[in-house]
């Protein structure tokens, strides 16, 4: 795992974990999110908030009362392709899941944060960010010091 960038690491113990949450990503976009308001409002947090990929923040009502109004589309016969899917534990049983879309020319970077309820799972957070096509991914090239060099 050391040669592989820092983006995209999932700790063996948590690859479970990242399968059952990839079946539920995009969020909003798959039949094992749901694909009822009273589905959704299982999985979606009271608490719930997101950014948008404009930076715009919506509520969790405002979310589920357009996705109400406007049925969202399926991923899978949309075509759009997921990759890079990540998996960070943040808690006893909250989850950081991170992957990248591609919806046709529109690529973005997400990140869901995940809790495992007795209920089932549930989001608390979303955020997408749009990937500029003059941009691409930056990993520190520089090494540490050797020991006792400052």
């Amino acid at each position: 795992m050391a040669d592989q960038p820092p983006f995209a690491n999932t700790d063996t113990e948590l690859l479970s974990v990242l399968e059952e949450l990839k079946l539920r990503e995009p969020i909003f976009h798959t039949r094992e999110f749901g694909l009822t308001r009273a589905e959704r409002e299982r999985v979606v947090a009271p608490e719930y908030w997101e950014t948008g990929a404009s930076g715009r923040r919506y509520s969790r009502e405002f979310i589920l009362k357009t996705l109400e109004e406007n049925p969202p589309v399926d991923s899978m016969a949309a075509g759009w392709q997921s990759c890079d899917h990540a998996v960070r534990r943040l808690g006893p049983d909250t989850y950081l899941f991170t992957y990248t879309l591609r919806q046709g020319e529109r690529v973005t970077r997400r990140m869901t944060i995940w809790q495992s309820a007795p209920a089932g799972w549930r989001i608390l957070y979303h955020q997408g960010t749009i990937v500029s096509a003059e941009e691409d991914d930056a990993v520190s090239t520089m090494r540490p010091a050797p020991a006792g060099v400052r």
